[in-house]
């Protein structure tokens, strides 16, 4: 984007779940994710209430970790979903049999 200093969240975070993961485990990792965003999002709206000035530096920094938390959440839920569909084609494919 023309005109920002360039100070941009690395997009390519991701999250590497094991194989052997389950959905339900993935669910629940995703959960946390996404409370620890609100639990940050709460706090920099505290603190913004609270303060005479805002450093913009520093709350640009606290939202795109808020973003990185949540893209991690999503990730985990992505995944959940996925696995959540190989194992019900899975069984579907069993039952064919």
């Amino acid at each position: 984007m023309p005109g920002t200093k360039g100070n941009h969240a690395d997009r390519s975070i991701g999250y590497h779940a094991y194989p052997d993961t389950s959905a339900h485990d993935l669910m629940n990792e995703s959960i946390q994710w996404l409370q620890y965003a609100r639990g940050l999002a709460g706090l920099l709206a505290e603190l913004i209430h609270e303060a005479d000035a805002v450093d913009c530096q520093r709350m640009a920094r606290g939202l795109e970790a808020i973003g990185a938390l949540t893209h991690m959440g999503v990730q985990c839920t992505a995944k959940a979903h996925v696995r959540t569909c190989w194992e019900e084609a899975g069984k579907a494919g069993k039952a064919d049999r």
